[in-house]
C-alpha cells in the first residue's frame, strides 16, 4: 500500500467515526442468564472442569458445573499440576505430603460434584511456564477426543490482572487445543489408533476478574459448592475456619450464631457467609440468590444450518 492511499484511508475512517458517535460508544450487551432447566435436557453431553489447582473449580465454577451434571451431563475432572507448592493452610507439611493430600481432595471432589474420573496432568505447581506448550496442547487434544468433550470449564485465556502463570498457561493451551482436536491434520497418529476428531463447541471460561459474557444462577446447587469447597483442606477453603473461629470465641466466653452448635454446621456456614460472598452479591445483581460470572463462548453460529431448517423439503 502506498504511502498516500494509507493516510487517505485512515482519515476517511476517522470520519466515518466521527459521523456515527453512537455507533462508537455501543455498550457492550448485558450479560446472558442462564437458569435451571428441568429434567435433563443435557443427557448424552460430556463437561471437563479443567484446573490448575486443586481449589479452581470449587472456588470459580463448581455450583455451574454440578448445575450442568444435574441436568444430564457425564463430566470428568482435569487438574494439570500436583499442588506440590500448594499453599498448605491446614496443616503445613512437606512438599511429598502436599502432593498426596491435594490428590486425595481433589478425588473427594470429584465425587462431590458428580463427576466420572480425575485425570492428573501432574505438572509442578507454579511451573507451567517451563513446559512445552505444544505438549500440554497435545495432552488435552487427547483427552478432548477420547472423551468426545462438548463443554470446558477453565481458567480464560484472555483475563487480566492474572499473576499465577499456570492460569494463563493452562487457559491458552486449553483454549488451543478445543479448535484444533477437530482438525484432521493435528496429531494425526491419534486418529490411527481409533480417535475420531471432535472439536469442544462451548467454553466456560472463568477468572479472578472475568469478562461477563454469562451469569449462572447457582441457587439449587450452591450446598454442592460448598461441599466442594469443604474439600480443599490444605488448600484453605475447607480447613476448618468456622469451628477454628467458634472454639476460639469459646475461650473468650462468646459465642456467634452464624456459626451454629457443632463444628460440620460452624465450618458450612464460615464458608457460605464469607468465602460465597461475592457469589450472592453477583446474584443479588441478577435477581437469584447465588449466582457465577464466566466469559461464555458458545458454538458458532450458522447460516446454513439455519437456511436447511427454514428451507428443506422432503425429496421428491
Amino acid at each position: 500500500m502506498q504511502r498516500r492511499d494509507f493516510f487517505t484511508r485512515m482519515l476517511a475512517g476517522l470520519a466515518v467515526s466521527k459521523l456515527s458517535p453512537a455507533t462508537a460508544q455501543t455498550a457492550p450487551p448485558a450479560p446472558f442468564l442462564e437458569r435451571p432447566q428441568s429434567g435433563t435436557p443435557h443427557k448424552g453431553k460430556v463437561l471437563a472442569a479443567i484446573q490448575p489447582h486443586s481449589d479452581d473449580v470449587a472456588l470459580l465454577c463448581a455450583g455451574t458445573v454440578a448445575k450442568l451434571i444435574r441436568e444430564g451431563y457425564t463430566g470428568y475432572m482435569v487438574r494439570a499440576t500436583n499442588d506440590d507448592m500448594g499453599d498448605d493452610v491446614g496443616e503445613p507439611g512437606t512438599i511429598g505430603e502436599n502432593v498426596l493430600r491435594n490428590e486425595r481432595e481433589v478425588d473427594e471432589q470429584t465425587r462431590v460434584l458428580g463427576l466420572k474420573h480425575h485425570f492428573s496432568l501432574n505438572y509442578n505447581n507454579h511451573r507451567m511456564a517451563d513446559i512445552s506448550r505444544n505438549e500440554l496442547i497435545s495432552r488435552f487434544i487427547l483427552l478432548f477426543r477420547m472423551l468426545r468433550v462438548n463443554t470446558v470449564f477453565c481458567y480464560d485465556p484472555w483475563a487480566h490482572d492474572e499473576e499465577n502463570p499456570d492460569h494463563y498457561v493452562l487457559g491458552q493451551c486449553v483454549e488451543a487445543a478445543c479448535w484444533m482436536a477437530g482438525r484432521v491434520h493435528d496429531y494425526p497418529e491419534q486418529l490411527y489408533a481409533g480417535l475420531k476428531t471432535h472439536a469442544v463447541s462451548e467454553k466456560y471460561y472463568y477468572a479472578r476478574h472475568p469478562t461477563i459474557t454469562r451469569v449462572v444462577d447457582i441457587t439449587a446447587t450452591v450446598e454442592t459448592k460448598i461441599d466442594a469447597n469443604l474439600c480443599n483442606v490444605a488448600k484453605g477453603p475447607g480447613g476448618h475456619h468456622g469451628s477454628k473461629l467458634r472454639a476460639e470465641l469459646a475461650k473468650q466466653g462468646k459465642t456467634l450464631p452464624l456459626l451454629g452448635g457443632d463444628d460440620r454446621t460452624a465450618d458450612r456456614n464460615y464458608i457460605r457467609e464469607f468465602l460465597l460472598a461475592g457469589n450472592r452479591e453477583l446474584g443479588k445483581r441478577y435477581g437469584v440468590e447465588y449466582a457465577e460470572a464466566f466469559h461464555y463462548i458458545g458454538p458458532p453460529h450458522s447460516r446454513v444450518e439455519d437456511y436447511v431448517k427454514q428451507h428443506a423439503v422432503p425429496a421428491r
